[in-house]
C-alpha cells in the first residue's frame, strides 16, 4: 500500500501490519555497508592491478591504460555472470558489486541471458537494455546538460580550433 492517505486500513489490516512489523527482522545496515565497501574496494583494487599491468607490461601510458582496463573488467564480469558466479558475489556484497562498471555489465549480461530463448533480436537485443537503458539515457542527458553549463560558464575552455 504505497499511498496510505487515500486508503484507510481496516482494523484487521492494521493488526496484521503491526504483527508483520514486529516480526520483520532487523536489517544489518552496518554489516551491509562493510560488505559493500570491501567488495567495491576489491573490484577497484583489481582494476588498479589490471591498469598497472597495462602500464608496465604492455607499454601503455597511465592516461591511456584506463580504457582497456575498463574493457577487461567488463569482460571479467560478463564471464562471471555467464557462470553464475557474479550473482553470488552480488548477493553477498550488495551495492558494492552493483555500483562499479562491473555491476552495469552484469545487469546487461543477465538480461541478455534471461531472454536468449526469445531470439537474438527481440530477446537478447530488445531486452538487454531493459534495466540498463534508463542508466544510459540518464548518463547521456546529464552529460549533455553539464556540457551546456560548462560551455556557458567557461566559453574559452571549449575544444575546437
Amino acid at each position: 500500500m504505497a499511498n496510505q492517505q487515500k486508503k484507510k486500513l481496516t482494523p484487521v489490516q492494521q493488526e496484521y501490519k503491526e504483527l508483520a512489523t514486529k516480526r520483520e527482522p532487523a536489517r544489518p545496515v552496518l554489516q551491509n555497508c562493510i560488505r559493500a565497501f570491501i567488495a567495491g574496494g576489491l573490484i577497484c583494487l583489481i582494476g588498479q592491478g589490471i591498469q598497472d599491468m597495462f602500464v608496465h607490461w604492455a607499454g601503455f601510458k597511465k592516461e591511456d591504460a584506463g580504457n582497456p582496463t575498463v574493457a577487461v573488467l567488463i569482460l571479467i564480469s560478463v564471464i562471471l555472470t555467464c557462470f553464475g558466479v557474479y550473482d553470488k558475489i552480488a548477493q553477498w556484497a550488495g551495492a558494492g558489486s552493483a555500483v562499479p562498471v562491473t555491476g552495469f555489465a552484469n545487469t546487461m549480461a543477465s538480461a541478455a541471458l534471461d531472454h536468449r530463448s526469445e531470439g537474438l533480436v527481440l530477446g537478447v537485443g530488445g531486452k538487454m537494455f531493459k534495466l540498463s537503458g534508463p542508466v544510459i539515457v540518464f548518463g547521456v542527458v546529464a552529460a549533455f546538460f553539464i556540457g551546456i553549463l560548462h560551455w556557458l560558464f567557461n566559453p574559452g575552455a571549449g575544444g575546437g580550433s
